[in-house]
């Protein structure tokens, strides 16, 4: 018989950039008690997104965060910047990104890489809390 779990992890970033959770995912799924099933993860904002992304070398992160300042600059050529000049980039950013992603759950843990990890891409200078909502369905 299928079940479910849910909750909303707070999370503020302490710069902006990538900021791993994979812990807190995996207790969130241990604490479940399923053990078979598909784990949605969801950020309930529009100027930070989420990745999978490597969690091992933290060059690569750096090179990820770089890449995205340079195609998503704060350069004020932006007619929307309701809350300062990072806020049209932010938005930018987390378009070329993802709000939502979808983790198969097997023997009671989410299946990532050896070297995934799950990042908040926090996209503003001021990092505001940010909820991220776990969803897990499975058996």
């Amino acid at each position: 018989m299928l079940r479910q779990s849910s909750a909303v992890l707070p999370i503020r970033a302490d710069r902006p950039g990538l900021t791993e959770f994979t812990d807190k995912v995996r207790e969130f799924v241990c604490e479940s008690g399923i053990q078979e099933g598909l784990l949605t993860i969801f950020c309930r904002h529009t100027s930070a997104s989420l990745v999978i992304q490597e969690n091992a070398a933290p060059a690569a992160r750096r090179d990820l965060e770089a890449y995205f300042e340079r195609i998503a600059p704060e350069d004020g050529l932006y007619e929307h910047d309701d809350e300062g000049p990072d806020d049209m980039p932010a938005h930018l950013r987390s378009a070329l990104t993802a709000t939502q992603l979808s983790i198969p759950v097997q023997s009671g843990r989410p299946v990532l890489g050896t070297w995934q990890g799950v990042f908040l891409f926090e996209h503003r200078r001021a990092t505001p809390e940010r909820e991220i909502v776990l969803h897990l369905v499975g058996e």
